[in-house]
């Protein structure tokens, strides 16, 4: 079994609706992204899956999350755009790019600053 994991980062805004506190309020943050790929066997290169593949996958879903308001993003109109949805988000459309028979997304970590964070993988 091998993880293999690539960082990444984007920055935007977003508020929690009705969050009883400051982060009511619309503020941005520069968002921090792990992302861990698990993978059971290696290819006929000795590699789970190439960084180079995984940073593209990573970097074309956190494009659209660059540089906007979150709560305007299609993903987050009926949901907040929490640290937890966005590690889901980024996780499900991974899902989709970065999967094969012999590997697939295991978590995804959004850091919305050096020392808070959330971790998701699926359950």
């Amino acid at each position: 079994m091998f993880d293999l994991f690539i960082k990444a980062h984007f920055s935007s805004g977003h508020h929690l609706r009705n969050y009883p506190g400051n982060c009511e309020k619309p503020h941005g943050h520069n968002w921090k992204v792990e992302v861990t790929i698990r993978a059971t066997e290696l290819d006929e290169l000795g590699m789970a899956v190439d960084f180079r593949t995984v940073k593209t996958a990573v970097k074309e879903v956190t494009d659209t999350l660059d540089h906007c308001d979150l709560n305007e993003h299609p993903a987050f109109q009926d949901k907040n755009p929490s640290s937890e949805n966005i590690a889901v988000y980024i996780f499900d459309c991974l899902k989709k790019t970065l999967s094969s028979d012999h590997y697939k997304p295991y978590s995804v970590e959004i850091r919305e600053t050096d020392s808070c964070g959330v971790i998701y993988r699926e359950g």
